[in-house]
């Protein structure tokens, strides 16, 4: 079709094979549609196409993503408010009539699809490499590991006694986020291995950050469970490749001062006798030793 339909927010670009969805930037533009930028969403990944009436004169234009087709819808498993949905496209209620043209052209595209889970993710993942601020703690994602830093403000102490956690995609089977607007939001790391025993709670799970308020917010937690949920399943290979001149491997080293103010923070735990004489001699060794 190659003919654009714009409403609040975003645009949408009906091409043969796809539907591409350009979001506006702007202060009332929902922080995860700014985050998204854009995103082209295959034919094949949507099941069904529906326009239904709105608030305040507006229709609602949404294309049904097929399960198991977006990486960002699985690793959301319904948890995003109807606001957010980047598959709803919200206009006018006078162009009513335009918006039922697309949707009808966009029907007759799909009528020999299969309606069913997908095998496979059809629709490209958020690219790496990402971070946010949990409440206890950094996280990052390089396309092959998540890496966990510990906050001395917000970790609990079975955290700090695991120390900063790494976790290879090959060692994960899954990811679970449970939306920082929901109360006791997190996003968990699913290891592979059945004999590793998970704590219940997350704040004592060294494979998971917890959320607070204004830590791990939506529009940066969770594309960056889409990202790593996709590198899970499709054994990375949806990765980006590194950039040139980027180490990421294991001999890498950290910055002194990054290791310096470690230091100094288990300093005060241990002075806070929230951390045992061995337990901080033992940590400080293992900081020293990045340097």
């Amino acid at each position: 079709m190659g003919d654009v339909l714009a409403g609040f927010h975003a645009a949408w670009e009906f091409e043969s094979d796809s539907v591409l969805i350009r979001f506006e930037r702007g202060i009332r533009t929902p922080k995860l549609f700014q985050a998204l930028g854009e995103r082209r969403i295959p034919l094949d990944a949507i099941a069904a196409v529906t326009l239904t009436p709105g608030k305040r004169g507006t229709v609602v234009l949404r294309a049904e993503p097929r399960p198991g087709a977006d990486p960002l819808m699985e690793a959301a498993a319904g948890q995003l408010k109807e606001g957010s949905d980047p598959y709803r496209l919200v206009l006018p209620a006078e162009r009513e009539t335009l918006a039922e043209y697309y949707a009808d052209e966009l029907r007759a595209l799909l009528a020999t699809n299969d309606p069913g889970p997908a095998e496979r993710y059809l629709v490209r993942p958020p690219e790496t490499p990402l971070q946010f601020k949990a409440y206890d703690g950094k996280a990052s994602f390089d396309g092959k590991s998540v890496h966990f830093r510990w906050f001395w403000t917000g970790a609990s102490s079975a955290k700090w006694k695991a120390g900063d956690q790494s976790f290879a995609v090959a060692d994960l089977c899954g990811v679970e986020w449970r939306s920082p607007e929901v109360f006791e939001g997190h996003l968990r790391l699913l290891r592979r291995d059945a004999g590793v025993s998970q704590p219940a709670q997350a704040d004592q799970d060294p494979a998971a950050v917890v959320f607070g308020l204004g830590y791990g917010p939506v529009h940066e937690s969770l594309p960056f469970a889409a990202s790593v949920l996709a590198a899970v399943r499709t054994g990375g290979s949806s990765a980006l490749p590194e950039s040139p001149g980027t180490d990421t491997g294991a001999g890498a080293r950290r910055d002194p001062a990054d290791i310096a103010d470690r230091i100094r923070h288990l300093g005060e735990l241990h002075e806070a006798g929230l951390v045992t004489d061995e337990e901080f001699s033992v940590k400080k060794a293992e900081l020293l030793a990045e340097l």
